[in-house]
Order: C-alpha cells, then sequence, then structure tokens
C-alpha cells in the first residue's frame, strides 16, 4: 500500500491542511463531509492542493507531516504547493 502526504486549501478559511493517507481521494470527500465537531469541518470547503508519494512505510509518511506541520510555516507550505521545495 502506497501512502500520501496531501496538502488542502480552504479558501473561506485562507488556511491550508497537512494530512497522510493512503487514499487522498477519500480523504478530502471525508474532509468535506464527516461529522462536525473537527478543525476541517470547521472551514469546508478543502479543495486539494498537492499530493506526494510517501512510498511504502507508514512511519516515513507519518515523519514527513509532523515535520512539516512542526515548522508552523505557511511560506513552507506554500513552497511545497507551488514545487519550490
Amino acid at each position: 500500500m502506497t501512502y500520501y502526504l496531501y496538502i488542502l486549501y480552504s479558501k473561506a478559511s485562507d488556511l491550508y491542511y497537512v494530512g497522510y493517507t493512503s487514499d487522498y481521494v477519500r480523504r478530502l470527500e471525508e474532509h468535506n463531509s464527516l461529522s462536525f465537531g473537527t478543525f476541517t469541518s470547521k472551514h469546508r470547503p478543502w479543495s486539494l492542493e498537492a499530493v506526494f508519494s510517501c512510498g511504502f512505510i507508514e512511519p516515513d509518511a507519518i515523519r514527513l507531516e509532523r515535520f512539516i506541520k512542526r515548522q508552523k510555516s505557511r511560506k513552507l507550505i506554500e513552497r511545497i504547493v507551488q514545487g519550490d521545495y
């Protein structure tokens, strides 16, 4: 199973969201439709801005997601989305 890092964007809230999954199409649908009370439910609708294959090892995808989130840098995320990183 291949794991993916994905970046979502909420135009309504002008926010990015970073996550990982093995099925980014399903995950986007979940972010846009699952129950309320979650972070992503408050900032709908989300659009898929970028997807990157992380390989077959889930912990590698988790480490990459956590690294990006720990940076707390919108500029970094925008550079990744634009392909500059």
